[in-house]
C-alpha cells in the first residue's frame, strides 16, 4: 500500500502553500477583501473570508445567505466556521469569483469532499438557496470524485499485483510517478472527468508504460513473463533511425503485457489498444516522451499536473497517495454486494455474494454485451435482406445511407464530448450499436410476420423515424452499458443556464440531441425493443423504462414536440376522439400495439386513413384514433396517478377522501389543459393540483411541506420546483407558477370542487406491474422474502400438488388460501405504497423550518396570515410513530386471526 503520510515534501503541503501565494498576488481590484467594509458581520466570518481569499461581493453575498437561510435552521452537526465556508463557496460559485481550488477550500474549513457536499445540500432549504448552476457543479464534482476514487482503488490493487519492489521508498516513487502521469493524461485528453470506462482504459495504458520499464526482478507473475524481451532490449535500428522523429512516431506497445493487464481486469483488449494508439500516444507526444526509454521525471509530471489542477480549481487527486483526509470516503456499514448466481457442487443455482466494485461492474456489463452480440453483424443479415427485397419499395440503400450518416454524426459528437482523440472509441461504440440495431430489427420483423402473416413491410422499413429511433435505442443501450444506467439530472430543464453540460454528458437524453430525434418518436420504439431483444438484462430493461418515464414526464412536452400536433388534431376530431377515454382508465393496460402500429399510426387523424400492412383497416368502419397518442396517454395517466399516490401517502393519509378529487383535477388538466405541460414537468402539475384541492377543501397543507416531501422522493430534481417556466423565457419557483399560471388557468374548475355539486370524479387508473419485467416484488421490511403475482384465481388447494402446497403455505396450514393470496396479489399489483411504507416503518417527513415560500408567516398562495405551523404538520409529527405502531399491531392481530398456529 502507499505510505500513509509523507515527509515535508508531500504534494499536499507543497500545493497548498504554493497556490496560496499565487492566489494572493492577484492584482484585481476585487481580489483583496476590505475588512472595514464588513464591520456589520461577525469578525470570525470576516477572518474566514480573508483566509479563503473571498472578494467583497462574495463576502456580502455569503453573509446574506447565512443571515437569510442558514442561521435559523435546526442545529446541524457542523461548526459555524464550516457552515460559513459553505456559504462562501456557494457565493463564490454563483459569482464566478473563487480564487482557491476546492482542495484548498476543504483544508481551510476542515472537511472532506463528501462531508462538504453533504453540508451544502443540507443547507439547501429554500428554492433559491443554491442555484441550479451550483448544484450542477457540485454534482459533477461529486461524480468526478467517485470515479477517481474507484480508479485509485483499482490502481493500488493492480500495482500490488505487478510490483515486487522490496524498497518501499522506491516503490512509492514509481507509484506516484505513474498515478500522476495518469491524472495528467486524464485531465489533458479526456473532457469528461466522470467517464469511468475510458479513464480506466487509459490507466491500463499508463501501467503498461511503467511496467515494461521495470527491471524483471521487480515484477510478479503473470506480468514478469508477459513483458516482451524486446521491451527490455536496446532500441532496434528502426527505432534509432526514428529517434529524431519522436513526435510523429508511435511508442512501442508491449502487446503481450497490455493483453495481460486487460485480461486481469476483464477489459476489452481492442478498445484499450485503440485508446493507446490514439489518446495515449498523442499524450506522450505532447510531453515529448514518445521515444523515452527510461522513466519520466516525477518533478516534471507533478509540475504540469499542478498547473492543470489549479486551472480546473477542483480537488488534487494526488492526495489519494497520502491518504489525505480531504479525500477520505464516508465509511458505510455494509459494503456494496451483488448477488451473483453460481453453481454449487450439487448443480443447483446458489446466490453467492460477490464484491462488486464500480469498475468490476462496468467491465462485467460490457463483456456481457459483447458476448450477446458475438454472432451479430454491423451489416444487415441475410434474413433482413430478404425482408428488404420483399418490400414494394426496397429500403436497402436508404437504410445504408442513413446508418452511415448517423454514424458520422455520432462519432463526431462523441469525440466532442469525450476528447478530441476518441473518434476511434466512438466508432467502436457505434458499431456495437449498429449490431444491436440490425439484430433487433430482424427480431421485430419476424414477430410482425408471425402476427400479421405478411412479409411486405415496405411502409415500416421506409419510415425514417422508425429507423432513427431504433438505432438511437440500440445506441442508448450501448452507451448506458459503458457510462452507467443513469439519466441526465434535470433533463427537462437543460436550457436553464446549464447548457454547457450538454456536450459533455453522455447520459440520456444525449442520444436524442445527437440525432435531433423527438422524444415522442423515441418513446414509440422502447417497449417493442425490449420485447424483441431477449438477451437484454434486467438493469437495462429498467434503464429503458426510466427513459420512457422521463419522456412522459417532461421530454415529450418540449415546445416543438409532435405530441402537441397529435393532441390538437385529436381535439379537432371532437369529444368522441379523446386522447384516452375515461372509461378505459380502470381497465388493465393490455395492448397489442407494436412499434409498427405506433410509427404507422396516422399522423393526421382522419376517419378514412389508408390501410397499412401493420394496421389492417376493415372497410366501412370508423378508423381508430392515433395508436401512439392513445397508448401514450394510457401510460401517462397510470404514471401520473402513481406519482400522485406516492406523494399523497407522504402527506395526506389522514384525508383519504381527497385523493380521488386531486386525481380528477390532475386528469382534467392533462386531458383538457395540456398546454400547461409545454416545456414543463408532470410533477409540477401534481404538486399544484394537490395544493389547489387542499386549499379549496380547507385542509391545511402548505407548499413548503409539499416540496419538502417531494425532495425526499427518489429520482427527483431540485430544478422541478426551483425553476418552472412562467412565460416564454421567464422562469421562477413553483409557487410563482401556481399563482400566475396554474391557478389563473384552472380557477373556475378548482372552485367547482367547493360547490354542492362538484365535478364527477375520474376513475382511478388500474396500475399493473411493469410490462418490462416479470420478477417478484420484495416484501417490505424483509431482505429475502419475495411475492410473485398469483397466476390464476382458479387455483385452489384441491388442485395443488403436495410440493406446490408447501411452497405456498410455507409450512403453515392457511386454509382456503387461494382467496387470501388473491387479496395479497391485488395489493401487490395495485402498488399500495402507503401500506408498504407503513410496513417499512416510514413516517411523514419533517418539514423544514423555513422556506422562501412563506416568509413573514404569510401563506404562499393567497397572502393570508398563518398563526404558526399548520395543524396538518403538527399532527403528522405527533401521530407518525403512533400510527405506524397501530398499523403494525393491527396487521399482526389480523395475521394471527386469519392464520392461527397449527
Amino acid at each position: 500500500m502507499p505510505p500513509k503520510k509523507r515527509s515535508s515534501g508531500t504534494p499536499q503541503k507543497k500545493e497548498l502553500k504554493g497556490n496560496m501565494k499565487s492566489g494572493s498576488s492577484d492584482s484585481s481590484e476585487n481580489a483583496v477583501l476590505s475588512p472595514e467594509r464588513h464591520k456589520d458581520k461577525e469578525p470570525e466570518f470576516v477572518s474566514l473570508s480573508e483566509e479563503l481569499q473571498a472578494t467583497d461581493p462574495i463576502c456580502d453575498h455569503a453573509w446574506r445567505i447565512w443571515e437569510r437561510e442558514i442561521r435559523s435552521m435546526d442545529k446541524m452537526p457542523y461548526s459555524n466556521r464550516q457552515q460559513w465556508g459553505a456559504c462562501l463557496f456557494i457565493a463564490g460559485m454563483e459569482l464566478d469569483g473563487l480564487s482557491l481550488t476546492f482542495t484548498q477550500f476543504l483544508k481551510v474549513v476542515g472537511l472532506s469532499v463528501k462531508q462538504f457536499i453533504g453540508l451544502v445540500r443540507k443547507m439547501d432549504v429554500n428554492v433559491d438557496t443554491i442555484s441550479p448552476a451550483v448544484n450542477t457543479a457540485l454534482k459533477r464534482l461529486e461524480n468526478k470524485y467517485d470515479v477517481t476514487l474507484a480508479l485509485y482503488q483499482r490502481f493500488v490493487k493492480t500495482c500490488e499485483k505487478i510490483s515486487a519492489e522490496p524498497d518501499k521508498g522506491k516503490r512509492t516513487e514509481l507509484w506516484e510517478s505513474s498515478w500522476t502521469m495518469f491524472l495528467l493524461a486524464k485531465g489533458t485528453f479526456l473532457q469528461m472527468g466522470d467517464d469511468l470506462v475510458i479513464a480506466f482504459q487509459l490507466l491500463l495504458c499508463v501501467l503498461e508504460f511503467f511496467t515494461k520499464r521495470f527491471t524483471p526482478s521487480l515484477l510478479q507473475s503473470p506480468y514478469k513473463s508477459a513483458v516482451s524481451s524486446s521491451t527490455l532490449s536496446p532500441p532496434t535500428r528502426t527505432s534509432r533511425r526514428n529517434q529524431g522523429k519522436a513526435k510523429t512516431r508511435s511508442p512501442e506497445m508491449d502487446v503481450q503485457l497490455l493483453e495481460t493487464l486487460c485480461k486481469e481486469s476483464d477489459c476489452s483488449v481492442d478498445e484499450v489498444k485503440n485508446v493507446y494508439q490514439t489518446t495515449f500516444c498523442a499524450f506522450l507526444d505532447s510531453l515529448g516522451l514518445s521515444g523515452l526509454q527510461g522513466l519520466p521525471s516525477l518533478e516534471t509530471l507533478s509540475k504540469q499536473y499542478e498547473e492543470l489542477y489549479h486551472k480546473n480549481k477542483d480537488f488534487d487527486a494526488r492526495l489519494f497517495l497520502v491518504d489525505d483526509e480531504t479525500l477520505s470516503p464516508i465509511k458505510t456499514e455494509v459494503s456494496k454486494m451483488e448477488m451473483t448466481s453460481r453453481k454449487d457442487l450439487s448443480g443447483d443455482d446458489v446466490a453467492i455474494p460477490v464484491p462488486q466494485t464500480p469498475i468490476r461492474a462496468a467491465m462485467n456489463s460490457i463483456q456481457q454485451l459483447r458476448v450477446d452480440l458475438t454472432s451479430a453483424s454491423d451489416q444487415p443479415s441475410s434474413n433482413l435482406l430478404v425482408y428488404y427485397k420483399n418490400c414494394t419499395v426496397d429500403p436497402s440503400e436508404e437504410i445504408r445511407k442513413r446508418v452511415e450518416e448517423l454514424g458520422q454524426v455520432f462519432i463526431k459528437r462523441f469525440a466532442q464530448a469525450v476528447g478530441q482523440h476518441c473518434e476511434g472509441l466512438g466508432r467502436k461504440r457505434f458499431n456495437l450499436g449498429a449490431q444491436l440495431y440490425y439484430k433487433v430489427m430482424a427480431s421485430m420483423l419476424k414477430s410482425e410476420e408471425k402476427r400479421l402473416s405478411v412479409q411486405n413491410f415496405s411502409k415500416l422499413l421506409n419510415n425514417a423515424a422508425f429507423h432513427t429511433s431504433l438505432l438511437a435505442c440500440a445506441l442508448e443501450v450501448v452507451m448506458a452499458t459503458y457510462v452507467g444506467n443513469s439519466l441526465k439530472s434535470g433533463g427537462f430543464g437543460r436550457n436553464s443556464g446549464t447548457s454547457d453540460s450538454v456536450e459533455t454528458d453522455l447520459c440520456f437524453p444525449w442520444i436524442l440531441d445527437v440525432f435531433q430525434l423527438p422524444a415522442f418518436d423515441f418513446y414509440k420504439v422502447i417497449e417493442s425493443f425490449i420485447k424483441a431483444e431477449p438477451t437484454l438484462k434486467h438493469d437495462m430493461m429498467k434503464h429503458l423504462e426510466q427513459c420512457e418515464h422521463v419522456i412522459m414526464e417532461s421530454l415529450a412536452w418540449k415546445a416543438d414536440s409532435p405530441l402537441f400536433d397529435l393532441l390538437k388534431q385529436s381535439r379537432e376530431e371532437g369529444p368522441g376522439e379523446q386522447a384516452e377515454p375515461l372509461s378505459t382508465l380502470n381497465q388493465p393496460l393490455h395492448h397489442n400495439h407494436t412499434a409498427a402500429d405506433l410509427y404507422l399510426s396516422p399522423v393526421r387523424l382522419s376517419h378514412q386513413p389508408p390501410a397499412t400492412e401493420a394496421e389492417p383497416h376493415t372497410p366501412g368502419t370508423k378508423a381508430l384514433r392515433s395508436n401512439s397518442l392513445s397508448l401514450f396517454y394510457k401510460k401517462l395517466y397510470r404514471m401520473a396517478y402513481l406519482r400522485l399516490k406516492t406523494l399523497f401517502s407522504h402527506l395526506l393519509t389522514s384525508h383519504p377522501e381527497l385523493e380521488p378529487v386531486i386525481w380528477t383535477l390532475l386528469q382534467h388538466t392533462l386531458q383538457n389543459e395540456y398546454e400547461l405541460m409545454r416545456d414543463r414537468h408532470l410533477d409540477q402539475l401534481i404538486m399544484s393540483a394537490m395544493y389547489a384541492i387542499c386549499k379549496v377543501k380547507n385542509v391545511d397543507l402548505r407548499f413548503k411541506t409539499i416540496v419538502t416531501s417531494y425532495k425526499e422522493m427518489p429520482n427527483t430534481n431540485q430544478e422541478t420546483f426551483k425553476r418552472v417556466l412562467i412565460t416564454e423565457g421567464q422562469y421562477d419557483s413553483i409557487i410563482v407558477f401556481y399563482n400566475q399560471v396554474f391557478m389563473q388557468k384552472l380557477k373556475t374548475n378548482i372552485l367547482q370542487y367547493s360547490s354542492p355539486r362538484p365535478p364527477t370524479l375520474s376513475p382511478i387508473p388500474r396500475i399493473p406491474c411493469s410490462p418490462y419485467k416479470n420478477s417478484p416484488l420484495r416484501v417490505p421490511g424483509s431482505n429475502n422474502v419475495y411475492v410473485s403475482p398469483l397466476k390464476s384465481s382458479r387455483m385452489s388447494p384441491v388442485v395443488m400438488t403436495p410440493r406446490s402446497r408447501i411452497l405456498i403455505s410455507i409450512g403453515e396450514s392457511f386454509g382456503q388460501s387461494a382467496d387470501k393470496f388473491q387479496k395479497i396479489n391485488e395489493m401487490v399489483s395495485s402498488t399500495d405504497w402507503s401500506l408498504k411504507r407503513s410496513l417499512d416503518g416510514g413516517s411523514a417527513p419533517k418539514p423544514l423550518k423555513r422556506l422562501r415560500f412563506d416568509m413573514d408567516g404569510q401563506d404562499e398562495a393567497d397572502g393570508s396570515k398563518s398563526s404558526g405551523e399548520s395543524t396538518l404538520i403538527q399532527k403528522l409529527a405527533e401521530m407518525s410513530s403512533t400510527r405506524t405502531r397501530m398499523q403494525e399491531q393491527k396487521l399482526k392481530e389480523e395475521s394471527v386471526k386469519e392464520h392461527p398456529e397449527p
